[in-house]
């Protein structure tokens, strides 16, 4: 049934933006039906996180021990990001390097507004989601890597 594979796409996408095109793919959809869902499986994360936000602040803050390290080479790398590009360079990178928990989560700690980091992670979701899964259905070497 369509659907049950529906769901398989949106809910790898929404752990690992790549899983989705590659479940997709393996499935036997349709390049166009998984776009789609993909491109849903994201953005549902998106907007559970940006809803969710403060209750997730708060269980953060009640379980954690102390105070976090200020100074390591992931955070340094997220200010200098956020420095240089903002919330469109973290909504570019997001399906690329982050996961859509881990760009929207980054988003957040930076205190962007929430509605542009849906539409801005709305308008990558959409780019790369055509994007990779076009290219996923049209490049036979990837096919082959996914698929077997």
């Amino acid at each position: 049934m369509p659907l049950e594979k529906y769901w398989v796409v949106i809910l790898s996408t929404a752990v690992k933006f790549f899983m989705g095109p590659a479940a997709g793919l393996g499935l036997g959809l349709s390049w166009l039906e998984t776009a789609v869902c993909t491109i849903i499986g994201m953005m549902l994360t998106v907007l559970m996180l940006v809803f969710l936000s403060n209750q997730l602040n708060q269980l953060v803050q009640y379980f954690r021990k102390g105070k976090p390290k200020l100074f390591s080479k992931r955070t340094r790398f997220a200010v200098r990001l956020w420095k240089k590009m903002g919330i469109m360079g973290i909504a570019c990178l997001t399906p690329l390097f982050f996961t859509p928990v881990g760009g929207t989560l980054l988003a957040l700690s930076f205190k962007a507004n929430k509605i542009s980091i849906i539409t801005s992670m709305l308008f990558f979701a959409v780019f790369w989601g055509i994007t990779i899964t076009f290219l996923l259905y049209q490049i036979p070497f990837l096919q082959n890597y996914f698929l077997h």
